[in-house]
């Protein structure tokens, strides 16, 4: 046990030889989430094929469990399983007997307060360590304007209680900071909310939200607004129906073989039934103009999102500068990006990443750190990362990366011990269950060389 009072399972990272496979990566987490919303919104019952079943996709169900949805989970094992829920109508959740556990997931915590500020109901949300320390009030703040009476710790902190309203207020908010959940939050609220709610946001979020909401007969607009902002706008009280929702493989999850793929000498993966929504795909783009062998097959559509398959070969990639403007569609890449970005020639240069000293640790010092006691010249700028990368020389490694509870910490670091002079280990590989349960195994099977007992 740590001192925070969860369970710690150390990871070891050796050089690998060629990677090859085929493989098919967890169910979306983001779209996970929604679909799971979505259903309980909905009377009726909602079916939902491959739903990431991590431990951040499962507090979630718990939590609509706790507000009167069912979520029935599927008997058996295997890629193949079958979520359904049963829902409630838009409104006709109930007040949980119980705190709302989130555990470290911040998406769920941000929808679910937008579910229920329009609810005559009192929920008190709580999580692990980590969420206890992230920001909320960018998601209170709008939610207090539609009616809802929220209490919360100093600094808008977990734990928060929240009493939805019975009279909301349709808004119309302009994000401050580009953030899906923000708007999703907002969104989800209009639907019980009287006329139209409208989120103005300045660089366009991913639209898993708003691709669902459609799916399942939601009125939703997405128009320009001036000086190239994005007005999003949803009509109260639609007759929604219940739908099948076919969850795509997470391209932020996909990242990291993919990568590891790039990084390792004369390896080949496919990666299958991938989502390629066009707001995610920033780091393929960025990866593909340092010179990434990337190609997407089999292009189609599945519940209103965008599906491939991935073809990648291990390639020598080349440093860019990343626009700051590229930061939306990437937020969550960032950190294995910098991995790729520590062997390549030359030096890389990430601007705008603010919001990464805001996720599930603050990333960009995290990144930084890791990167600099592995041997590699990085430099932080206020919101700008820059790797001088090795080319063909080898990272050093030889050191234990702190995770500060952070899935994709461990899991980047993980794919650079498989490219370093020596092992790198993390200090907990227990918390990549939250988004990639599987992913030693997976990479295993490719043959990269991750285990528990050490080198």
């Amino acid at each position: 046990m740590d001192p925070k009072g969860t369970t710690v399972q150390p990871l070891f990272s050796s050089k690998s030889g060629p990677l090859k496979g085929s493989i098919r990566v967890p169910g979306d987490k983001s779209i996970s989430h929604r679909a799971l919303i979505m259903g309980a919104l909905t009377v009726g019952e909602t079916t939902i094929n491959g739903l990431l079943e991590g431990e951040d996709v499962l507090c979630t169900a718990a939590a609509l469990c706790h507000l009167g949805a069912q979520v029935i989970e599927p008997p058996g094992n295997g890629r193949d399983r079958q979520w359904r829920v049963i829902g409630r109508g838009i409104g006709g959740l109930s007040e949980a007997s119980c705190n709302i556990d989130m555990g470290n997931s911040g998406t769920g915590a941000r929808l679910l307060m937008g579910v229920v500020a329009t609810q005559p109901i009192t929920t008190v949300f709580t999580g692990d360590w980590s969420l206890s320390k992230r920001p909320m009030a960018r998601v209170t703040d709008p939610l207090r304007e539609m009616g809802a009476n929220i209490v919360a710790r100093s600094g808008g902190k977990l734990p928060i209680t929240l009493t939805g309203t019975a009279h909301p207020l349709p808004i119309t908010w302009q994000s401050k900071v580009p953030s899906a959940q923000v708007k999703s939050a907002i969104l989800f609220a209009g639907l019980n909310t009287p006329g139209t709610t409208c989120v103005i946001e300045a660089s366009q979020t991913r639209d898993h939200s708003e691709r669902l909401l459609q799916h399942f007969g939601a009125a939703v607009s997405i128009e320009p607004g001036p000086d190239g902002s994005t007005l999003t706008k949803i009509q109260g009280y639609p007759e929604l129906e219940p739908q099948a929702v076919n969850v795509p493989g997470d391209i932020s999850s996909a990242a990291f073989p993919l990568v590891a793929t790039l990084l390792s000498k004369n390896s080949v993966l496919v990666i299958e039934n991938v989502g390629i929504n066009p707001l995610r795909t920033g780091l393929l783009d960025t990866l593909k103009e340092m010179g990434a062998e990337i190609k997407i097959l089999n292009t189609r559509s599945s519940g209103g999102e965008p599906v491939a398959d991935l073809a990648v070969k291990s390639s020598q990639l080349t440093a860019v500068n990343v626009p700051a403007s590229r930061a939306p569609s990437m937020i969550d890449e960032y950190p294995v990006l910098a991995i790729a970005a520590a062997l390549a020639d030359g030096t890389t240069v990430m601007h705008g990443l603010s919001e990464l000293r805001v996720k599930e640790s603050d990333r960009l010092a995290a990144v930084a750190e890791g990167l600099t006691a592995c041997g590699v010249q990085v430099e932080i700028n206020e919101d700008s990362l820059t790797v001088h990368g090795s080319g063909e020389a080898q990272p050093k490694g030889g050191i234990t990366i702190q995770t500060h509870l952070d899935h994709r910490i461990a899991m980047s670091f993980l794919i650079l011990g498989l490219a370093c002079e020596k092992p790198v280990a993390v200090d907990d590989g227990a918390i990549i269950q939250t988004s990639f349960p599987g992913f030693v195994d997976l990479m295993n099977g490719l043959g990269a060389k991750i285990t528990v007992d050490g080198p």
